[in-house]
């Protein structure tokens, strides 16, 4: 493909100190561009924010597209807002999903360009994702679905990064940061399930629906990223209340409802659900553990579960 024009994509709401060293990233990786950075357009969705982004980005980066929401969007109306606008607005070939809590290597860029020229549009290309706070521990080599055994896990999560890391991984799906799409891919798929899916799932279902549908999904080693893992879902906190809402609350990850809604969608067997009963008998059960041992008066080492 000639010059292929990428879309960044950014869906936000609030938050602004993190969408600000955000562009502040990607402006300064854009100038180590071996080609015109032109090809690359920068599309910030401000789902609704009270903090005054879109008037930032419009004085500090007047260049960026800022696409806004109601406070409605949640991740996968944004980032369908997103590509629906940079696909017939603004002729762009792929988009690339970000989020505004990442940051990327100098020569980021510059290697997307050298695997669009390398590789197929019919693959779907991920990053190795590593925790911000943890420079070599990854969060994130692409992930894997059975929907025979029901096992879903994200591949290299808290290990640290080895030779073993160093190859380019097949995946069954990718999270929705770093993940580059063509513009083929929502042609065949359609758009990201914004109406079962609105945050957590919306990246894992549309990757898989893509695999599915017969694309390749591989997570490219030289890609790298860093997330900010503070600025992500709702957990606990050690609070009964808390508990209660992240069993139900679209920030959770621990949503039982749109988990239920991925295994029914894609398991092939009913024993597939094994995995997802064990994952909430260790999450409901590690916080009743500790709140005993708290109350016995043995302290956790970090209060953040």
């Amino acid at each position: 493909m000639t010059n292929p024009k990428i879309a960044i994509l950014i869906p936000v709401h609030n938050g602004l100190n993190f969408t600000q060293k955000c562009l502040q990233n990607i402006v300064v990786s854009l100038r180590n561009l071996s080609v015109d950075s032109g090809r690359f357009k920068v599309i910030v969705i401000d789902d609704g924010s009270t903090d005054h982004t879109s008037e930032w980005i419009k004085a500090n980066y007047p260049e960026t597209i800022v696409l806004t929401g109601d406070g409605h969007l949640w991740w996968s109306g944004g980032i369908n807002k997103g590509i629906t606008y940079a696909l017939n607005s603004s002729g762009c070939d792929y988009t690339l999903w970000w989020n505004n809590d990442i940051h990327c290597t100098a020569d980021y860029f510059n290697e997307i360009l050298t695997l669009i020229k390398e590789t197929p549009t019919n693959t779907v290309i991920g990053s190795k994702i590593y925790f911000a706070d943890e420079h070599k521990t990854i969060w994130s080599m692409g992930g894997v679905f059975d929907p025979r055994s029901g096992k879903k896990y994200t591949i290299g999560m808290n290990e640290t990064d080895s030779e073993k890391f160093n190859k380019v991984t097949d995946a069954d799906w990718l999270p929705g940061m770093g993940t580059l799409v063509h513009r083929s891919v929502f042609e065949k798929t359609g758009l990201v399930n914004e109406k079962d899916f609105p945050q957590y799932h919306g990246d894992s279902d549309f990757t898989y629906r893509a695999k599915l549908d017969g694309f390749n999904i591989k997570v490219f080693p030289k890609l790298k990223i860093w997330n900010d893992k503070s600025n992500s879902g709702l957990l606990h906190y050690n609070s009964l209340k808390m508990l209660v809402r992240s069993l139900h609350d679209i920030k959770s990850n621990y949503h039982i409802g749109k988990d239920l809604l991925f295994y029914r969608r894609y398991i092939t067997s009913p024993f597939a659900y094994r995995p997802l009963v064990s994952k909430y008998f260790f999450y409901i059960g590690g916080f009743m553990k500790w709140k005993i041992l708290i109350s016995l008066g043995i302290q956790k080492k970090s209060q953040t579960n």
